[in-house]
């Protein structure tokens, strides 16, 4: 079929389609990346419910999303959390292991008010720097 004979409502069709079809990838690969990331199933109840998803993939879409539907946005807000602590530990650990000059200020500070004495500045200046 030539462009040329393709009248508007036939184009507006078409994208409709496409839209629809990569709607449905979308949402097999959601559900799939669901059951292979749900801890709590065993090897056998995936093994069925991956059969269903693509033997018989609009049955077995519609029947996860009623079956564990529910279940699948308290998964991932778990890991959306999971990831936010990792991350948070991960910027804790950055920001608090300062410079070297920082350290040496803060043992500078404690020599001054005298929670070190002059040996035990000297000893943790000469760690530091080493």
């Amino acid at each position: 079929m030539p462009i040329a004979e393709v009248n508007f409502g036939e184009f507006l069709l078409l994208v409709f389609e496409w839209f629809l079809l990569f709607a449905w990838i979308w949402i097999v690969i959601t559900v799939l990346m669901d059951l292979f990331r749900d801890h709590k199933l065993s090897g056998i109840a995936k093994a069925v419910w991956a059969f269903f998803l693509i033997f018989l993939p609009f049955f077995g879409v519609l029947l996860y999303l009623i079956v564990r539907g529910g279940g699948m946005r308290e998964r991932k807000l778990k890991e959306q959390e999971d990831a936010k602590k990792h991350f948070d530990e991960y910027v804790r650990e950055q920001a608090g292991s300062g410079s070297s000059a920082d350290e040496l200020h803060k043992l500078s500070e404690l020599k001054d008010k005298g929670a070190l004495s002059a040996e035990e500045f000297e000893k943790a200046k000469a760690k530091l720097l080493a």
